[in-house]
């Protein structure tokens, strides 16, 4: 049998129940939530919502919750995809199981019972957890729903935000049915395309698309690819996930072309998915960050075994190594996809090239962009580890908010944290992969109380100074008023 095949276990009946009953105890007794401390807010007899989180997936559950926990509830969560579609686990990401090993504790707030663990074990036993190799996409997907409901966070589906403008002192966002709504901060929990989108080399004719090509985390119809040839550019995870599920589902033949002579051997990502790496990370000077994040960048990552064993085992999948795409076009009814030694011709093209940081292409963005600091704005590295593709990340402070590149910038630039790929130079890999989410939500919920307290400290004076619960009632030592 597959070690990625997915065995459904059987439900224990009321497991799930009790669980949550379990769940509710916990956060009993350690005071969770605690009361809502931030004195309301309204502008023109608008309210102000503290917080507003765009994205309901994993990171944004992260934030919603770390904020929720430390009373900061006057809080929005938007969503763009329906319920049990946030994030890439059920419908763009094509692998069979997460990358990671199943012993991660997932989005818990330091909370036993929140774990994934925690919630599969009371779903369906601790022999299914043993029995357990990885975590599948859609029992992933499942756990998220569950951290959503039992969190009571409020998350609002079908919403996409168009825009964010300064607003004197605060921020507007338009929403895509027309309303708007202000707020006082603004966490971008948007996933790995979050901070510029998709890459689309610029060799790759853009008339092929979507007849004749799609972008590897794209929605893509396989069914229409049935018993066709089918192209693949790129030799990551991606792109191997692709080819294997192309042909599962009836393609003929999947070529992947690589430029690279052979694949990277070693995951340094989860060589460095530890405390260390993800808490000290910005206390390195630039220089040493700089180093690091060329490391990384060179170091590449390899398909995971399992992927790979899942493609070649499967009829009509070919790999070509050092074969660099020239040129990829539209030739009779297929695609043409020139190399350096020859041309090749397929019915399909599916481009798995990864994603771009360019804050310049993040739509909602727009008011802000040319203000925002990049890294190259902050720090010149030698010559021989310039790597402008990284020099392009966003410079973040230290819970993950936007910098301003020059005194030009509206003040409003900072009331805004990238807790999505674009924070990746700056704080490492905590707001892109499951590691280290928890990190960044608790970087990201802590800096934002660490405003809103200084914000509001007039106010929360005056209801300290108002608070008036004589302790000393009943014992001889107490003065009456």
């Amino acid at each position: 049998m597959n070690q990625t095949t997915r065995i459904i276990p059987r439900n224990i009946p009321g497991g799930l129940a009790r669980h949550e009953a379990q769940v509710a105890r916990d956060l009993e007794m350690l005071n969770l939530p605690p009361r809502a401390w931030v004195p309301p807010l309204a502008r023109d007899g608008v309210d102000v919502r503290d917080v507003v989180v765009i994205g309901a997936g994993m990171n944004g559950i992260a934030a919603a919750g770390a904020l929720i926990f430390k009373g900061i509830r006057n809080i929005a969560v938007l969503e763009e995809s329906a319920p049990g579609q946030e994030g890439p686990w059920v419908t763009t990401a094509r692998m069979d199981t997460l990358r990671s090993p199943k012993t991660l504790p997932g989005p818990c707030f330091g909370i036993p019972s929140l774990t994934f663990r925690a919630w599969y074990e009371a779903s369906f036993g601790l022999e299914a957890w043993e029995a357990l190799y990885k975590i599948h996409n859609a029992t992933w997907q499942d756990y998220l729903s569950w951290l959503q409901r039992v969190l009571r966070l409020p998350v609002n589906h079908g919403v996409r935000v168009t825009r964010i403008s300064p607003a004197e002192g605060l921020l507007r966002l338009t929403l895509s049915d027309g309303r708007s709504m202000l707020a006082r901060r603004v966490v971008m929990a948007t996933g790995r395309a979050g901070a510029g989108g998709l890459h689309r080399p610029n060799f790759v004719a853009p008339d092929l698309f979507p007849e004749l090509a799609a972008l590897a985390p794209t929605p893509i119809d396989f069914a229409a690819l049935r018993g066709k040839s089918l192209g693949l550019i790129g030799g990551g995870a991606s792109a191997w996930d692709n080819a294997a599920t192309a042909l599962e589902q009836g393609a003929a033949e999947a070529h992947m072309y690589v430029r690279r002579a052979t694949l990277p051997q070693i995951n340094k990502g989860r060589g460095s998915a530890g405390p260390g790496f993800h808490m000290g990370w910005d206390a390195l000077s630039l220089e040493e960050r700089w180093n690091l994040i060329v490391y990384m960048h060179d170091a590449q990552a390899p398909p995971p075994h399992e992927t790979v064993k899942r493609a070649l085992k499967l009829p009509g999948f070919h790999i070509h190594l050092s074969s660099p795409t020239k040129s990829a076009r539209r030739g009779g009814r297929g695609v043409v996809i020139e190399l350096a030694d020859r041309e090749v011709t397929h019915d399909f093209l599916i481009i798995g090239t990864g994603f771009v940081v360019d804050m310049d292409r993040v739509p909602e963005l727009a008011d802000f962009a040319p203000h925002i600091a990049r890294w190259q704005d902050r720090y010149t590295p030698p010559e021989a580890l310039q790597r402008p593709e990284m020099a392009a990340f966003p410079f973040l402070g230290p819970g993950l908010e936007l910098q301003p590149r020059d005194a030009s910038a509206p003040p409003e630039l900072g009331l805004i944290h990238l807790m999505n790929y674009g924070a990746h130079a700056t704080h490492g890999g905590i707001a892109s992969d499951i590691p280290g989410v928890a990190v960044a939500g608790e970087k990201v919920s802590t800096a934002i109380l660490r405003h809103l307290f200084q914000a509001e400290i007039g106010a929360l004076r005056r209801e300290l100074e108002a608070f008036d619960e004589p302790e000393l009632e009943g014992t001889p030592f107490f003065v009456p008023r």
